[in-house]
């Protein structure tokens, strides 16, 4: 935040640093005016698993489920403010139920015991779930998209199945500090669009469960309309709730 803005100091951010962090900490710099965005850079939805040995097959099952047990249903989360907790929240505000979040030092650890069957549910990234899932380990029952991730295509979305609006992508973005030179933004901007054309990179990029953004999408004005968009919707949200760091 702080460095020279001649375009040689870069840095890489998504949803929970630049945008959950600003309503969690008290932060001595605003994220929306001193940094100058690069690009979007690829995304990574969540989607709604179990484990399983719950009685539910599919996303309305399973919110009736949540909702017969509700206050009794155990959630793994990465920890308070995490992706894995504030997407615990959105849903409980969506639907009206209530969890019992249980916190790890990741969600690594909680999809470990989630596929042990020592908690409920999880509200992850696909990327970090998309192995288990394709092995039958946990339980999915939908990714909170507008469209199907396509290494995973087996998996409804949240419209398909039944939970319309449901929409969380732990997105990531580049950006500099405030005062770099027009120029050198174009220059890097130009280098990551070069970048996510490559078919091999997007090869990998999708292996992983992660959507490259459209090429409209890549520009500098893009992450900037996206980032405050971000912003207006997931900050009421954590402040209602009062979330803080552990």
């Amino acid at each position: 935040m702080r460095s020279t803005p001649d375009g040689y100091t870069i840095s890489f951010g998504h949803l929970g640093t630049h945008v959950f962090n600003g309503a969690i900490y008290p932060l001595t710099f605003n994220l929306l005016i001193d940094l100058e965005p690069v690009a979007m850079l690829p995304s990574n939805p969540m989607v709604i698993v179990s484990k399983n040995d719950l009685p539910a097959k599919t996303l309305k099952e399973f919110i009736a489920w949540v909702k017969q047990n509700s206050g009794r249903v155990s959630a793994g989360t990465a920890g308070a403010g995490s992706g894995s907790h504030i997407g615990g929240v959105y849903f409980e505000n969506i639907t009206g139920v209530k969890l019992q979040y249980v916190p790890y030092r990741g969600t690594g650890p909680a999809l470990n015991d989630l596929m042990a069957g020592q908690i409920d549910l999880m509200i992850d990234q696909t990327s970090n779930s998309i192995n288990q899932i394709r092995f039958g380990k946990i339980r999915a029952y939908a990714v909170t998209d507008q469209k199907r991730v396509p290494t995973a295509d087996d998996i409804p979305t949240v419209d398909e199945a039944g939970l319309p609006g449901f929409y969380m992508t732990l997105w990531s973005g580049m950006w500099v500090p405030k005062g770099t030179p027009k120029a050198a933004i174009t220059k890097l901007n130009a280098a990551v669009v070069e970048a996510l054309a490559d078919p091999s990179v997007r090869e990998r990029f999708a292996q992983l469960g992660l959507e490259v953004p459209p090429r409209a999408s890549q520009t500098p004005e893009a992450l900037a309309g996206h980032h405050k968009a971000e912003i207006a919707k997931w900050w009421p949200i954590i402040k209602d709730r009062n979330i803080r760091a552990d």
